[in-house]
């Protein structure tokens, strides 16, 4: 079946608009996080997603309108933690992450047990995606992209030296939380395709990647926001033609070409 045909399907276009506006959001973003140190809030917060999910899908109230403020809320409280000089950041990550999960699957066990639409939340579909979660993934990836570009300067500033930018009058509290919010914001929007096990994985690969290749903030901003929609495409016909899941297939992309960067570094050097 040739490409053209393949996304005739109305599931595969759908999959594939949602896909590519969550893959740049979550590029654009992970190269921040992962400069400062936040990769695994991203991690944390995918957690905290399935559990607001189970929640959601228990109460039988509309999955994402539930999980959006519930995982806005955790990156809030995470970043504060991060922050805090008397708190061990990875071990409050972990322990959020860990009590997320384990309430999610509890809510699930006395509820709906675990069926094929919580499995499509755990690890992702293309199936699961609907006109409305498209719908609403375009509205909010859009927002994310427009607030990303229009506070570009100030992310650049605080990513590299929040202290110095703090020294100089920026409020750079203010532009970590508008991070986390808009990882949030990204990890809820693809968790549906890439599930919750695997969303974190779409920050962390194309950062990763680009860092190997560039070493300009610009360079490695591009190159990652290439990576990620490359290997969405690519982990997303793999999953089609061989009838693999789309989010494992999509990492395993990733972590192809994110060896292959390795590679092409070391001979580099």
């Amino acid at each position: 079946m040739s490409i053209l045909q393949m996304f005739s399907w109305p599931f595969m276009q759908r999959a594939l608009i949602a896909g590519v506006l969550v893959s740049l959001c979550a590029a654009l973003l992970g190269v921040s996080l992962v400069l400062k140190r936040y990769s695994m809030i991203g991690d944390g917060l995918s957690h905290v997603s399935f559990g607001a999910l189970a929640i959601a899908v228990a109460l039988g109230v509309t999955p994402l309108y539930f999980s959006i403020p519930v995982v806005i809320l955790a990156a809030f409280l995470l970043l504060r933690v991060a922050n805090h000089p008397r708190w061990n950041s990875d071990a409050a990550i972990a322990a959020m992450s860990a009590s997320s999960l384990a309430v999610g699957i509890l809510v699930i066990s006395r509820t709906t047990g675990m069926t094929t639409d919580v499995d499509s939340y755990m690890f992702g579909s293309v199936l699961a995606m609907s006109r409305t979660d498209v719908a609403l993934s375009v509205i909010l990836s859009i927002a994310v992209l427009a607030l990303f570009v229009l506070f570009y300067h100030k992310l650049f500033a605080v990513t590299f030296d929040e202290s110095f930018s703090r020294a100089t009058g920026l409020k750079t509290e203010r532009y970590n939380t508008l991070l986390a919010v808009l990882t949030a914001l990204t990890i809820v929007l693809g968790m549906r395709m890439m599930g919750a096990m695997l969303i974190s994985s779409l920050i962390i690969f194309p950062a990763l990647t680009a860092m190997r290749l560039f070493r300009s903030f610009r360079g490695v901003i591009l190159c990652a926001a290439v990576t990620s929609v490359v290997c969405f495409c690519a982990g997303l016909t793999v999953s089609f033609t061989l009838s693999t899941p789309v989010g494992a297939s999509v990492v395993c992309a990733n972590l192809a070409l994110f060896l292959v960067s390795c590679l092409l570094a070391a001979v580099r050097r």
